[in-house]
């Protein structure tokens, strides 16, 4: 069993940078598929991205392609997601998950654990 902890959330102008990241307690880390989703207000959560256990399989949502890369440490038990050029439609709670099956995905119910959450605000 793993516990998600996110932090780094903050404000940041638009076209800014933020690093999140997600610290799992257990042992058995680097079995666990990690993905990251957000949840803006009155909005429902949506995938962001996700990465296998070894870090060799990534997967973005469209809307964050090419902005967003998604990266782990398993020596560290960590999982990192790089903010770059934030837009106004980026705002909202960023959630880890950490799922068993190892199997990265856009599912939520791929995932078996989730952790509380980091707010972003993007603001000029």
């Amino acid at each position: 069993q793993v516990q998600p902890v996110e932090s780094g959330g903050g404000l940041v102008q638009p076209g800014g940078s933020l690093r999140l990241s997600c610290a799992a307690s257990g042992r058995t880390f680097s079995r666990y598929a990690m993905g990251w989703f957000r949840q803006a207000p009155g909005k429902e959560r949506e995938f962001v991205a996700a990465i296998g256990g070894s870090g060799c399989s990534t997967y973005y949502a469209d809307s964050v392609k090419g902005r967003f890369t998604i990266s782990r440490d398993n020596a560290k038990n960590t999982v990192y997601l790089q903010l770059n050029s934030l837009k106004p439609e980026d705002p909202a709670v960023y959630y880890c998950a950490a799922g068993r099956s190892g199997i990265p995905g856009s599912n939520p119910r791929l995932y078996d654990y989730w952790g509380q959450g980091t707010q972003v605000t993007v603001s000029s």
